[in-house]
């Protein structure tokens, strides 16, 4: 069976623009899968449709040269049609390449993908800007995964499988922290099986994009970092400490953060700051884009046992939810983090409202607030701030600020972010 990705209405809708589509995203997260799903159906409507891909050598050899590959074109499908074009990240200087075959102002429409190099995240956006539009494409999301784990029966009411299904819903949960959303690992059963394929993307991201395509002289200590980065989940980062634990340089640490954070492996967020000189204004946290990668890094792919470490990647997990809410949104993320040790995991500035979140890896049963979400309501007097835990639902008013306590599913299922105050 098939996992549905929530991406593909998306870019199916945009298959109507003449703007080239562009999918982006880590490797093994399914980006041909879904150039495939697309092409077949576009075959099944009758259109003329293409697809190259360039980590073939029969089809590498079209890309010398932009007429050759428009002589392939139209010898294939004629003056009109689809084109797919993968692992464009392979062509050397792609962004110019196809801006002058999107100037040329013919009848294809270009559906293009790549792994998440940075030569395809700046240059190419660089060199079609106006003429693009990117689609990010991540590993499987909770959403996605629920929904293909239950076979798709419960798609149109999964709030009311959260509700009545708790067992069911924290063991799909643990699950799905252990071991990510990388499409294999989720379709497949076996424990072994599911290290290593975990193992081999893991091993094709350090060889392919970060020794071939990055040019790092020191695999090992890129390695070393992001195993140190899977035990800081949510926690500040110290430059200086984690350059000398590596044994390189603090300019060297910071390239190589930028790297991990470009290509997908990690995420930082900077602090919320109201310029109090008590609020720590410089550190960030880090954050995984997948759990199993995260796991695996720190030696730890099996199910979750430790309380503890569950806590530390249940808040990763929020974080990444709370960043679907923010997509095509202009709002950003950050942590609150005082002087005396008062913190907030995570606040979100709407610009014209900030909005306090903490997670808590628990079934909550009272409405107790502790003293660093008060001390934030004291000093900033949001309208909203949320306390996100595994099932307990209730609201609290303090001061003048709403504390909603809500279940974590209802971040899958509701915007809670965009409803306006009742």
């Amino acid at each position: 069976m098939l996992i549905k990705r929530n991406l593909y209405n998306d870019i199916k809708k945009h298959l109507k623009a003449k703007e080239i589509s562009i999918i982006i995203g880590p490797r093994q997260v399914g980006k041909t899968t879904l150039m495939m799903e697309l092409l077949n159906s576009l075959k099944n409507d009758g259109k003329k449709v293409l697809f190259l891909n360039l980590d073939y050598e029969a089809d590498k050899r079209f890309f010398e040269s932009q007429d050759l590959l428009l002589s392939k074109i139209k010898l294939e499908i004629g003056t009109d049609g689809y084109v797919f074009i993968d692992e464009i990240q392979r062509k050397d200087n792609a962004g110019l390449f196809l801006k002058g075959i999107y100037d040329s102002d013919l009848s294809y429409k270009f559906i293009i993908s790549g792994s998440g190099s940075l030569e395809l995240k700046e240059k190419i956006q660089e060199s079609l800007t106006g003429r693009k539009r990117l689609f990010e494409l991540l590993p499987v999301t909770f959403k996605e995964f629920i929904n293909y784990r239950t076979e798709y029966k419960y798609v149109n009411k999964l709030n009311t499988y959260f509700e009545l299904e708790n067992k069911n819903t924290e063991l799909l949960l643990n699950e799905y922290l252990s071991f990510g959303g990388y499409p294999r690992v989720v379709t497949e059963n076996n424990l072994e099986e599911k290290r290593k394929i975990i193992d081999e993307i893991y091993r094709s991201y350090i060889e392919k994009d970060i020794v071939n395509l990055l040019n790092i002289d020191r695999p090992d200590a890129f390695s070393l970092l992001i195993k140190i980065l899977s035990s800081q989940i949510g926690r500040l980062l110290n430059y200086s400490q984690l350059a000398a634990a590596i044994g390189i340089s603090t300019i060297t640490l910071k390239k190589y953060l930028y790297l991990a954070e470009k290509t997908y492996v990690i995420q930082t967020i900077g602090p919320y700051s109201g310029n109090s000189l008590k609020e720590l204004t410089k550190s960030r946290t880090v954050y995984f884009y997948d759990y199993g990668l995260r796991n695996f890094s720190n030696d730890s792919f099996m199910l979750l046992q430790n309380q503890n470490e569950c806590g530390f990647v249940f808040q990763n997990f929020i974080k990444n939810l709370i960043d679907e809410h923010l997509l095509w949104k202009n709002w950003i993320l950050n942590f609150w983090r005082t002087t005396d040790k008062a913190e907030i995991d995570f606040v979100i500035n709407k610009s014209s409202e900030i909005i306090p979140v903490e997670v808590k890896y628990t079934a909550l049963n009272n409405l107790t607030v502790k003293r660093s979400l008060r001390s934030f309501i004291e000093k900033y007097s949001p309208q909203r701030a949320f306390i996100i835990n595994m099932r307990y639902s209730n609201q609290i008013i303090i001061n003048k600020t709403k504390v909603i306590f809500i279940p974590f599913y209802k971040l899958i299922t509701e915007n809670i972010f965009d409803e306006n105050l009742k």
